[in-house]
């Protein structure tokens, strides 16, 4: 079938779907027939509040039927969606509404916004509104999403896809009239992504309120997913639970699991392979920017231990060193990337600038490297590794293993200023409450890592740092740390 219009994309599936669930969001449902008539209605109120074509309209609201809802009906617009997360602190979410200027604001009380619109959580439309099909409108970017990347200051990733699709073609292991678990925040690029091209497919997708690994698990068996969404965080998760709990779910209708948005550990990747086959399991590497990406499947894994996969077919990857010049096979340096397709631009930014060498390469700020097959692996962030007495240190590398220790839920490493050194490494440690002691993760780690990797300092907490997408946020630990130093 030929490209439909997004605004179009629920009346297709009405059609052959009517009164089928599409959406299951904890005890909460909508069918395709409840999707299309809410979301017209609530575009028409959106229209009273002054959205209209190309407009950006800030959506605040938590993981349910509703974010689905105000999103399509911003589609039927012509609008582009910005989601955001509904806990955001007051300072930043300001900042994100100063860059996008929307014309609506959903999710926040009105009077903290007072020159933008603004609809509360539980906004309804009055039910004399119309649900029938508005004309249709398709907006020349067909999302906007936020990132803090590794300064801290919001910018806006606005996708240059219009908001087209195809029903009838697949996406990134998605296909038409599957099924979809999608256990993560809305808010973030990938489970938005995934929720949303599920939908276009005629998928029943179902979303997770919060994250729980046990859970996850029973609305696999529940629903009968056959993709599922995760981070390397989630799969940790996973992998904790009692093996008893693990195998008591029928797990079998699992036909890809698709992981991405943060290093996987080598140890935690091969026991979901073994658990549920190299076939199954599929990385892909990449940013939101979408200029470029890589992906490798569990088997290929195997023989590719580390690597995160081969440029597809739209895609080129090359390695910087710190001249500028191309590195060969096996050389670490910035990660550089760009569309084969030398006219095509997947992204603008508002609010920083892209890091670019001359022939429109871009780096997402990542270090790795390419071995003599083309495959890449991912060493760390370049703003995160740590210069300790010359010695160049991977974060990710020490927190991988010491996230093998039983009773870690998280970790992360930072470098933290050394009069000597310049910096030494430092550990902060989720234990989630266990009985761990300081002995116990150096004694691990002296068996896996040589000497000058392995933390000066170690310090234990019970607070998460990761976030449901995975991400962490290693600036803002380093910094919280240095200003109590002083």
């Amino acid at each position: 079938m030929a490209e439909i219009s997004i605004s179009r994309v629920l009346a297709h599936w009405l059609e052959e779907l009517g009164d089928n669930v599409a959406v299951t969001i904890g005890e909460q449902t909508a069918t395709w027939r409840q999707l299309e008539e809410r979301s017209n209605q609530l575009a028409r109120s959106f229209t009273e509040a002054g959205v209209s074509q190309d407009d950006f309209v800030t959506i605040g609201l938590p993981n349910s039927i509703e974010f689905i809802v105000s999103t399509f009906a911003v589609w039927k617009l012509g609008a582009t969606p910005l989601p955001v997360s509904s806990a955001l602190p007051v300072y930043e979410r300001n900042q994100i509404i100063e860059l996008a200027k929307p014309k609506l604001v959903l999710g926040f009380a009105g009077e903290e916004i007072s020159s933008i619109p603004c609809l509360p959580v539980d906004f309804a439309p009055h039910r004399t509104l119309d649900s029938a099909p508005l004309p249709i409108a398709s907006a020349t970017r067909w999302k906007a999403m936020t990132s803090g990347g590794s300064t801290g200051r919001p910018k806006l990733i606005v996708s240059t896809d219009p908001a087209v699709t195809d029903p009838d073609a697949g996406a990134i292991g998605l296909m038409p009239r599957g099924s979809v678990l999608v256990p993560g925040p809305l808010y973030h690029n990938g489970p938005f992504a995934y929720a949303f091209w599920g939908l276009f497919l005629g998928n029943h997708v179902c979303i997770t309120e919060k994250f729980d690994a046990e859970e996850t698990l029973m609305q696999i068996e529940k629903h009968r997913a056959d993709l599922l969404y995760l981070v390397p965080t989630m799969m940790h998760r996973i992998w904790n639970l009692p093996e008893a709990t693990r195998k008591q779910y029928d797990l079998s209708s699992i036909r890809n699991i698709w992981h991405m948005a943060a290093p996987c550990p080598g140890w935690l990747k091969q026991h979901f392979i073994d658990w549920f086959g190299g076939d199954v399991i599929w990385e892909l590497y990449g940013g939101t920017e979408g200029q470029a990406t890589t992906q490798i499947s569990g088997t290929e894994w195997l023989d590719h231990r580390g690597s995160v996969g081969k440029p597809t077919e739209v895609s080129e990857v090359k390695v910087v060193g710190k001249e500028g010049t191309t590195l060969p096979p096996g050389e670490i340096g910035e990660i550089y990337l760009r569309p084969v397709d030398p006219n095509r631009q997947t992204y603008r930014y508002i609010g920083a600038e892209a890091s670019r060498l001359e022939n429109r390469w871009e780096s997402l700020g990542d270090l790795g490297y390419l071995d003599e097959q083309g495959y890449l692996y991912i060493s760390d962030r370049k703003t995160d590794m740590i210069v300790s007495g010359g010695a160049n240190i991977y974060p990710a590398e020490i927190e991988a293993a010491i996230e093998m220790v039983p009773g870690v839920r998280s970790c992360a490493v930072i470098g933290l200023p050394h009069d000597d050194l310049g910096n030494v490494v430092h550990a902060i440690v989720d234990s989630g409450g266990s009985t761990l002691s300081e002995e116990d993760i150096l004694t691990h780690l002296r068996e896996r890592l040589v000497r000058y990797k392995i933390p000066r300092s170690l310090e234990f907490t019970n607070e998460t740092l990761r976030n449901d997408a995975g991400k962490l946020r290693r600036s803002a630990l380093r910094a919280d740390r240095v200003d109590t130093a002083r």
